[in-house]
Parts: C-alpha cells; structure tokens; sequence
C-alpha cells in the first residue's frame, strides 16, 4: 500500500479527469494558488473545502480527506 496525502489524493483526481488546476479552480471557487498550495501540502485541505472539491471531482469528501484509510485495518470501533 502506497500513502498518499489529501493534497495528493486531489492532485491525482483532478489529473484522472484531465482538469488543470485553474479549471479546477473555476469549477469550486477556491483559488488556483489555495488549489496549488493543497496539491503541495503547504495548506491543510479541511472539510469545507474537501465538500467543495468532492463536488467538482464528482467524489466521496473522505476519498480526499482520508486516503489512506483502510477499513480492514483501522476498525472505527
């Protein structure tokens, strides 16, 4: 199993859908420069924004805001 970040996780689904970050931007309202800044982990996603992003990237929130997460393995209980 590879790790990915939520910054990482948005960059990989905006490229599967051959969208630029600048169309991605126009698409949530969130700047390109906030866009960029996530995709580099230099800005914290959070859960508003990862709303918004799902939304443009036609994806679950926790698709980007947990990665990495394996039900098998990290048991909610």
């Amino acid at each position: 199993m590879v790790d990915v970040s939520p910054g990482e996780s948005v960059r990989i689904l905006r490229e599967l859908q051959g969208l630029s970050q600048n169309e991605l931007a126009r698409l949530t309202g969130i700047p390109q420069s906030t866009i960029s800044a996530i995709e580099n982990d230099r800005v914290r996603l959070g859960v508003e924004r990862a709303k918004v992003l799902a939304r443009a990237l036609r994806c679950h929130p926790a698709v980007l805001v947990f990665p990495g997460w394996d039900v098998k393995v990290e048991s909610a209980a």
